[in-house]
């Protein structure tokens, strides 16, 4: 891995995926364009570099990012953008205009810059072809309650996926761009992916949880996506 292993993204195939909700015993089919995504969540050390915060409760370059809402996410993906030279996914401070939701975030889905995955993207890059529940051995790929010690890890220290990419499951829950479920939670956004502190029930593909676009939660951080031209 590199000293900035956030920087590296990956180059995830187009496909379709089946979303599955527990607590309403619904699923739907999502097909899944072609994008990047981050190999890793987005580091400590990275988050300070673009932002100058260091708000995670459990201090270490390496460690992933936490204790950031929804909107520190978006925030952060729009500064990275500028930062490269890149044309920033999401406009803030209106409320005016299609997909634009009570935070006054609206997606711009023709820029080129940083953003969120979408829930539907995040699970066809972790699954990354597979079908089961995990798209490995939970100890071999995941930091979970039974093996984390009770405290987040560096990023990348375990097996990653076919895909390449680290941590989908375990470490941080990660959030998306998607709201939960609009008409029993209004603008709660979807987390995926299981925490370094949960059970390992909660660490599979197919688990779905919310919080507050605003909330702050130590186990809670986020990666990075981009959309792909054509």
């Amino acid at each position: 891995m590199d000293a900035n292993p956030a920087d590296q993204m990956t180059d995830i195939a187009p496909g379709r995926v089946t979303l599955t909700d527990r607590r309403t015993q619904r699923s739907w089919p999502v097909e899944v364009a072609p994008h990047q995504l981050a190999t890793v969540p987005v580091t400590q050390a990275r988050y300070a570099q673009v932002t100058g915060q260091r708000p995670s409760a459990s201090q270490g370059d390496r460690l992933p990012v936490e204790s950031v809402s929804w909107l520190d996410a978006v925030r952060f993906c729009n500064a990275l953008s500028r930062r490269e030279g890149l044309a920033p996914a999401y406009r803030l401070g209106s409320l005016a205009g299609a997909g634009a939701d009570r935070e006054g975030v609206e997606w711009d889905m023709s820029a080129d810059g940083y953003r969120l995955p979408t829930e539907a993207e995040w699970e066809h890059a972790c699954r990354a072809g597979t079908t089961g529940a995990r798209y490995g051995r939970l100890d071999e790929i995941a930091w979970h309650r039974g093996n984390s010690g009770e405290r987040i890890h560096d990023v990348g220290g375990k097996q990653p996926n076919a895909w390449g990419l680290h941590d989908m499951l375990g470490n941080v829950w990660q959030w998306c761009w998607d709201v939960y479920d609009a008409e029993v939670y209004g603008t709660y956004r979807v987390l995926r992916g299981g925490g370094w502190c949960d059970e390992p029930w909660s660490c599979r593909a197919s688990v779905r949880r919310r919080s507050h676009p605003t909330f702050r939660i130590d186990d809670v951080g986020f990666r990075i996506a981009r959309s792909v031209a054509g």
